[in-house]
């Protein structure tokens, strides 16, 4: 699954089973029960921390766009259930999250974020990776940053979307900013061409 410590894309995401907080409860999930859907995971370092719930927040904002794309968001954190459940329950404005449409899951262990080699051993935390998981459980996007600088929600749903239109249409490529509704190319060397005439 791993080349070098690495994960894939293109392999199979690792399977996991673990606590989460939703809608104020308590629950299992286990990655593998959404096969047939695409799965946003995203990871990040802590519960009441500053990057962390601006993030956290702006795709629950967007958490219909990504539901219309047949898709779910899946917060992992090394945090405790309990922290996570504190940290819904605590207002926003007091540094908190509110209560939010996806699931919070703890890797209180960090087994899941050392699987998706996220974990920063130092800070004993997990990175800011992102990982986008297709209908079969397959990782087809992979992005990780550093932990003092948030993602773009925007991009992540233009890459969903990017995934999700060459899986329908797998005889094209989405070439660079692709978004939807925009030209795609035959990746033949003289049908593309008819791409590259127009650009």
């Amino acid at each position: 699954m791993t080349t070098e410590g690495r994960l894939q894309v293109g392999h199979p995401a690792p399977d996991f089973t673990a606590t989460a907080v939703i809608d104020q409860e308590f629950q299992t999930k286990r990655l593998s029960s959404y096969r047939g859907k695409y799965v946003v995971l995203l990871f990040y370092p802590l519960d009441f921390t500053f990057v962390c719930p601006t993030e956290i927040i702006a795709f629950n904002d967007h958490y219909d766009e990504f539901a219309k794309l047949n898709t779910e968001v899946l917060g992992v954190s090394v945090d405790s259930e309990f922290s996570h459940l504190a940290w819904i329950q605590t207002d926003r404005k007091e540094g908190g999250i509110g209560d939010i449409n996806y699931p919070l899951i703890s890797d209180i262990k960090k087994e899941i974020s050392t699987a998706y080699n996220v974990l920063d051993p130092e800070a004993g935390v997990a990175l800011r990776g992102l990982f986008i998981v297709d209908k079969e459980g397959i990782v087809q996007h992979s992005t990780i940053n550093n932990l003092s600088f948030g993602r773009s929600v925007e991009e992540t749903l233009r890459t969903l979307k990017a995934i999700k239109h060459v899986q329908t249409h797998p005889d094209e490529v989405c070439p660079v900013d692709w978004k939807e509704g925009d030209r795609t190319m035959i990746p033949d060397p003289v049908k593309a061409k008819v791409y590259f005439s127009t650009v």
